[in-house]
Protein backbone atom coordinates (compact mmCIF):
# COMPACT_ATOMS: atom_id res chain seq x y z
CA UNK A 1 0.00 0.00 0.00
CA UNK A 2 2.37 3.00 -1.24
CA UNK A 3 1.48 6.18 0.24
CA UNK A 4 2.32 9.22 -1.94
CA UNK A 5 2.64 12.97 -1.38
CA UNK A 6 5.59 13.76 -3.09
CA UNK A 7 4.22 15.54 -6.19
CA UNK A 8 6.73 13.75 -8.75
CA UNK A 9 5.73 10.39 -7.45
CA UNK A 10 2.16 11.05 -7.93
CA UNK A 11 2.62 12.21 -11.30
CA UNK A 12 4.70 9.51 -12.23
CA UNK A 13 2.20 6.86 -11.32
CA UNK A 14 -0.70 8.48 -12.86
CA UNK A 15 1.06 9.10 -16.28
CA UNK A 16 1.16 4.56 -15.83
CA UNK A 17 -2.27 4.68 -15.17
CA UNK A 18 -2.98 6.27 -18.34
CA UNK A 19 -1.81 2.50 -20.02
CA UNK A 20 -4.58 0.56 -17.41
CA UNK A 21 -7.12 -1.09 -18.85
CA UNK A 22 -9.46 -1.18 -15.57
CA UNK A 23 -8.76 0.56 -12.47
CA UNK A 24 -10.19 0.08 -8.94
CA UNK A 25 -10.71 3.57 -7.67
CA UNK A 26 -11.78 4.98 -3.72
CA UNK A 27 -11.68 8.62 -2.52
CA UNK A 28 -11.79 9.69 1.20
CA UNK A 29 -12.97 13.47 1.35
CA UNK A 30 -12.28 15.94 4.26
CA UNK A 31 -15.24 18.27 5.59
CA UNK A 32 -17.49 15.92 3.54
CA UNK A 33 -20.62 17.43 5.03
CA UNK A 34 -19.35 20.86 4.37
CA UNK A 35 -20.62 23.44 1.59
CA UNK A 36 -16.66 23.29 0.61
CA UNK A 37 -15.20 19.36 0.90
CA UNK A 38 -11.10 18.63 0.06
CA UNK A 39 -10.31 15.54 -1.74
CA UNK A 40 -8.23 14.00 0.59
CA UNK A 41 -6.99 10.87 -0.85
CA UNK A 42 -7.45 8.93 -4.28
CA UNK A 43 -6.53 5.00 -3.62
CA UNK A 44 -5.94 3.35 -6.91
CA UNK A 45 -5.73 -0.69 -7.23
CA UNK A 46 -4.74 -1.98 -11.09
CA UNK A 47 -4.69 -5.47 -10.29
CA UNK A 48 -8.02 -7.10 -8.96
CA UNK A 49 -6.01 -10.14 -8.47
CA UNK A 50 -4.22 -8.01 -5.38
CA UNK A 51 -5.13 -9.27 -1.90
CA UNK A 52 -2.02 -7.83 0.19
CA UNK A 53 -2.54 -4.10 -1.00
CA UNK A 54 0.98 -3.93 -2.71
CA UNK A 55 -0.70 -2.55 -5.87
CA UNK A 56 -3.13 -0.03 -4.05
CA UNK A 57 -1.54 3.22 -4.28
CA UNK A 58 -2.69 5.72 -2.16
CA UNK A 59 -2.22 9.10 -3.60
CA UNK A 60 -2.48 12.27 -1.07
CA UNK A 61 -3.71 15.13 -2.74
CA UNK A 62 -5.26 17.40 -0.14
CA UNK A 63 -4.89 20.89 -0.87
CA UNK A 64 -3.14 19.83 -4.22
CA UNK A 65 -5.94 21.02 -6.75
CA UNK A 66 -3.36 20.94 -9.69
CA UNK A 67 -2.99 17.05 -8.74
CA UNK A 68 -6.47 16.56 -8.73
CA UNK A 69 -6.57 18.21 -12.35
CA UNK A 70 -3.98 15.92 -13.56
CA UNK A 71 -5.80 12.82 -12.35
CA UNK A 72 -9.18 14.11 -13.83
CA UNK A 73 -7.60 15.15 -17.45
CA UNK A 74 -5.51 11.87 -17.84
CA UNK A 75 -7.85 9.09 -15.95
CA UNK A 76 -11.11 9.83 -15.59
CA UNK A 77 -11.56 11.47 -19.05
CA UNK A 78 -10.16 8.51 -20.77
CA UNK A 79 -12.60 7.34 -22.68
CA UNK A 80 -9.97 4.01 -22.95
CA UNK A 81 -10.01 2.65 -18.69
CA UNK A 82 -12.67 1.45 -16.67
CA UNK A 83 -12.72 3.22 -13.83
CA UNK A 84 -14.83 1.10 -11.03
CA UNK A 85 -16.25 2.64 -7.93
CA UNK A 86 -18.57 2.25 -5.72
CA UNK A 87 -21.35 4.43 -5.13
CA UNK A 88 -19.86 6.42 -8.40
CA UNK A 89 -22.26 9.50 -8.24
CA UNK A 90 -20.25 10.42 -5.03
CA UNK A 91 -16.71 10.25 -5.89
CA UNK A 92 -17.47 11.68 -9.35
CA UNK A 93 -18.45 15.32 -8.05
CA UNK A 94 -14.59 15.85 -6.45
CA UNK A 95 -13.58 13.47 -10.17
CA UNK A 96 -14.61 15.42 -13.44
CA UNK A 97 -18.41 14.86 -12.99
CA UNK A 98 -20.51 14.13 -15.95
CA UNK A 99 -17.41 14.85 -18.35
CA UNK A 100 -16.05 11.27 -16.77
CA UNK A 101 -15.89 8.37 -19.15
CA UNK A 102 -15.81 4.88 -19.18
CA UNK A 103 -17.84 4.72 -15.48
CA UNK A 104 -18.47 1.49 -13.52
CA UNK A 105 -20.44 1.56 -10.57
CA UNK A 106 -20.76 -1.84 -8.57
CA UNK A 107 -23.68 -0.11 -6.33
CA UNK A 108 -25.56 0.18 -9.78
CA UNK A 109 -24.25 -3.07 -11.03
CA UNK A 110 -25.63 -4.95 -7.46
CA UNK A 111 -28.99 -3.96 -7.94
CA UNK A 112 -29.45 -4.96 -11.25
CA UNK A 113 -28.76 -8.95 -9.87
CA UNK A 114 -32.15 -10.43 -8.79
CA UNK A 115 -32.53 -10.63 -5.61
CA UNK A 116 -32.86 -14.30 -5.50
CA UNK A 117 -28.69 -14.35 -6.54
CA UNK A 118 -28.44 -11.69 -4.01
CA UNK A 119 -30.43 -11.84 -1.36
CA UNK A 120 -28.99 -8.75 0.56
CA UNK A 121 -30.47 -5.87 2.94
CA UNK A 122 -28.49 -3.46 1.15
CA UNK A 123 -25.89 -2.67 -1.30
CA UNK A 124 -23.62 -0.57 0.82
CA UNK A 125 -19.83 -1.49 0.44
CA UNK A 126 -19.40 -3.14 4.07
CA UNK A 127 -22.59 -5.50 3.11
CA UNK A 128 -21.15 -6.40 -0.41
CA UNK A 129 -17.40 -7.65 0.73
CA UNK A 130 -19.17 -9.64 4.39
CA UNK A 131 -22.02 -11.22 2.29
CA UNK A 132 -20.74 -11.47 -0.97
CA UNK A 133 -17.24 -11.89 -0.56
CA UNK A 134 -16.45 -13.40 2.87
CA UNK A 135 -14.21 -10.62 4.15
CA UNK A 136 -14.95 -10.65 7.92
CA UNK A 137 -14.76 -7.58 10.02
CA UNK A 138 -15.22 -4.94 7.49
CA UNK A 139 -14.69 -1.86 9.98
CA UNK A 140 -15.97 1.07 8.14
CA UNK A 141 -15.16 3.31 11.56
CA UNK A 142 -12.32 5.79 9.76
CA UNK A 143 -14.65 6.70 7.31
CA UNK A 144 -15.79 9.21 9.41
CA UNK A 145 -12.63 10.32 10.30
CA UNK A 146 -10.85 13.38 9.56
CA UNK A 147 -9.61 13.30 6.73
CA UNK A 148 -7.82 16.43 6.75
CA UNK A 149 -5.57 15.69 9.38
CA UNK A 150 -2.18 15.55 8.44
CA UNK A 151 -0.31 13.01 9.23
CA UNK A 152 -3.06 10.25 8.72
CA UNK A 153 -3.35 7.44 11.00
CA UNK A 154 -2.22 3.86 10.79
CA UNK A 155 -6.14 3.25 11.16
CA UNK A 156 -7.12 6.03 8.57
CA UNK A 157 -4.20 4.51 6.31
CA UNK A 158 -5.30 0.32 6.87
CA UNK A 159 -8.85 1.60 6.13
CA UNK A 160 -8.17 3.29 2.81
CA UNK A 161 -6.74 0.70 0.95
CA UNK A 162 -8.39 -2.55 2.00
CA UNK A 163 -11.64 -0.01 0.42
CA UNK A 164 -10.02 -0.95 -2.87
CA UNK A 165 -9.62 -4.64 -2.40
CA UNK A 166 -12.85 -4.84 -0.99
CA UNK A 167 -14.40 -3.01 -4.33
CA UNK A 168 -12.41 -5.02 -6.53
CA UNK A 169 -13.60 -8.46 -5.44
CA UNK A 170 -17.11 -7.26 -5.03
CA UNK A 171 -16.49 -5.96 -8.69
CA UNK A 172 -15.82 -9.76 -10.06
CA UNK A 173 -17.90 -11.20 -7.83
CA UNK A 174 -20.95 -8.92 -9.35
CA UNK A 175 -19.87 -10.11 -13.07
CA UNK A 176 -19.86 -13.58 -12.58
CA UNK A 177 -23.42 -12.97 -10.93
CA UNK A 178 -24.20 -11.02 -13.82
CA UNK A 179 -23.44 -13.51 -16.13
CA UNK A 180 -25.60 -16.06 -14.19
CA UNK A 181 -28.72 -13.97 -14.44
CA UNK A 182 -28.21 -12.81 -18.16
CA UNK A 183 -26.71 -15.53 -19.80
CA UNK A 184 -26.71 -15.73 -24.13
CA UNK A 185 -30.66 -16.50 -24.90
CA UNK A 186 -29.31 -18.76 -27.64
CA UNK A 187 -27.53 -20.90 -25.52
CA UNK A 188 -30.35 -21.34 -22.61
CA UNK A 189 -31.70 -25.00 -22.27
CA UNK A 190 -35.02 -24.28 -22.78
CA UNK A 191 -36.01 -27.43 -21.04
CA UNK A 192 -34.24 -26.41 -17.67
CA UNK A 193 -35.55 -23.17 -17.92
CA UNK A 194 -39.52 -24.03 -18.69
CA UNK A 195 -39.14 -26.49 -15.12
CA UNK A 196 -37.81 -23.86 -13.15
CA UNK A 197 -40.47 -20.91 -14.58
CA UNK A 198 -42.94 -23.88 -13.28
CA UNK A 199 -41.74 -24.26 -10.39
CA UNK A 200 -41.51 -20.99 -9.50
CA UNK A 201 -45.32 -20.29 -11.01
CA UNK A 202 -46.74 -22.27 -8.39
CA UNK A 203 -44.81 -20.92 -5.44
CA UNK A 204 -45.37 -17.41 -6.29
CA UNK A 205 -49.18 -18.24 -6.66
CA UNK A 206 -49.37 -19.43 -3.04
CA UNK A 207 -47.29 -16.86 -1.42
CA UNK A 208 -48.98 -14.28 -3.84
CA UNK A 209 -52.22 -15.19 -2.14
CA UNK A 210 -51.45 -15.49 0.84
CA UNK A 211 -49.47 -11.96 1.00
CA UNK A 212 -52.86 -10.21 -0.40
CA UNK A 213 -54.71 -11.70 1.99
CA UNK A 214 -52.60 -10.91 4.94
CA UNK A 215 -51.96 -7.62 3.62
CA UNK A 216 -56.00 -7.32 3.87
CA UNK A 217 -56.12 -8.69 7.30
CA UNK A 218 -53.51 -6.20 8.31
CA UNK A 219 -55.10 -3.14 6.97
CA UNK A 220 -58.65 -3.69 8.41
CA UNK A 221 -57.50 -4.43 12.00
CA UNK A 222 -55.00 -1.57 11.91
CA UNK A 223 -58.10 1.01 10.93
CA UNK A 224 -60.19 -1.28 13.55
CA UNK A 225 -57.88 -0.46 15.83
CA UNK A 226 -56.83 2.82 15.50
CA UNK A 227 -53.45 1.96 14.55
CA UNK A 228 -51.18 4.50 12.01
CA UNK A 229 -48.10 2.37 12.32
CA UNK A 230 -46.43 -1.28 13.24
CA UNK A 231 -43.08 -2.54 13.71
CA UNK A 232 -43.39 -3.48 10.16
CA UNK A 233 -45.31 -1.20 8.41
CA UNK A 234 -46.92 2.67 7.90
CA UNK A 235 -50.92 2.73 7.05
CA UNK A 236 -51.77 5.90 5.05
CA UNK A 237 -54.91 6.99 4.32
CA UNK A 238 -55.40 9.43 1.05
CA UNK A 239 -57.73 10.88 -1.35
CA UNK A 240 -58.13 10.51 -5.12
CA UNK A 241 -60.06 12.93 -7.11
CA UNK A 242 -60.84 12.09 -10.33
CA UNK A 243 -62.53 15.20 -12.79
CA UNK A 244 -64.35 13.75 -15.69
CA UNK A 245 -66.35 15.63 -18.30
CA UNK A 246 -68.51 15.01 -21.16
CA UNK A 247 -66.22 15.32 -24.32
CA UNK A 248 -69.33 17.39 -26.44
CA UNK A 249 -69.00 20.02 -23.71
CA UNK A 250 -65.40 20.00 -23.52
CA UNK A 251 -65.59 20.85 -27.10
CA UNK A 252 -68.08 23.37 -27.02
CA UNK A 253 -66.16 25.24 -24.77
CA UNK A 254 -62.84 25.00 -27.06
CA UNK A 255 -65.01 26.67 -29.57
CA UNK A 256 -66.53 29.41 -27.55
CA UNK A 257 -63.46 30.28 -25.92
CA UNK A 258 -59.55 30.98 -26.61
CA UNK A 259 -58.25 27.46 -25.17
CA UNK A 260 -55.37 25.31 -27.20
CA UNK A 261 -55.92 21.98 -26.81
CA UNK A 262 -53.39 20.82 -29.45
CA UNK A 263 -52.75 17.43 -28.16
CA UNK A 264 -52.91 13.71 -29.62
CA UNK A 265 -55.43 11.86 -27.92
CA UNK A 266 -55.27 7.94 -27.76
CA UNK A 267 -58.50 6.07 -29.20
CA UNK A 268 -59.52 3.34 -27.15
CA UNK A 269 -60.55 -0.04 -29.10
CA UNK A 270 -63.93 1.12 -27.99
CA UNK A 271 -63.59 4.51 -29.38
CA UNK A 272 -62.59 3.35 -32.87
CA UNK A 273 -65.37 1.32 -33.11
CA UNK A 274 -68.02 3.80 -31.82
CA UNK A 275 -66.67 6.34 -34.57
CA UNK A 276 -66.42 3.52 -37.32
CA UNK A 277 -66.33 4.80 -40.83
CA UNK A 278 -66.18 8.14 -39.21
CA UNK A 279 -62.18 7.13 -38.35
CA UNK A 280 -61.06 7.65 -41.85
CA UNK A 281 -62.02 11.23 -41.69
CA UNK A 282 -59.60 12.02 -39.14
CA UNK A 283 -56.10 12.37 -39.19
CA UNK A 284 -53.97 9.89 -37.32
CA UNK A 285 -50.70 8.98 -36.47
CA UNK A 286 -50.50 5.30 -35.85
CA UNK A 287 -48.03 3.29 -33.62
CA UNK A 288 -47.24 -0.17 -33.92
CA UNK A 289 -45.22 -2.19 -30.96
CA UNK A 290 -44.04 -5.54 -30.59
CA UNK A 291 -44.52 -6.78 -27.67
CA UNK A 292 -44.52 -10.58 -26.44
CA UNK A 293 -46.36 -12.42 -23.60
CA UNK A 294 -45.31 -15.66 -22.20
CA UNK A 295 -48.47 -17.61 -20.40
CA UNK A 296 -48.15 -20.70 -19.17
CA UNK A 297 -50.09 -23.56 -20.93
CA UNK A 298 -51.17 -25.07 -18.02
CA UNK A 299 -53.01 -21.63 -17.32
CA UNK A 300 -54.68 -21.60 -20.82
CA UNK A 301 -55.75 -24.91 -20.10
CA UNK A 302 -57.87 -24.40 -16.70
CA UNK A 303 -59.82 -21.40 -18.90
CA UNK A 304 -60.52 -23.48 -21.49
CA UNK A 305 -61.83 -26.35 -18.86
CA UNK A 306 -63.75 -23.64 -17.34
Amino acid sequence: MPYLSDVSAIRAIVAEYTQATTLWIDTEVAEFKSRNPRLSLIQVLDDPHDMSGDRVYLLDVLNQPDLVADFIEQVMLNPSIEKVFHNASYDLKLLGNKQAKNITCTLELAKKIPYYLLPLPNYQLQTLATELCNFNYVDKQAQSSDWGQRPLSDEQIEYAYLDCIYLAQIHQRLLELGLRSNPEPISEDLTVLSTQFTQIAEQWKLLNSEYEHLQERLKKAMQAQNVAETAVCKLTSYERKVVKVQFTELARLVQNQDISLDFPVTLTQKMQKDLGENLEQLSVDIETTQSSRLTPKKLEDDEDEG
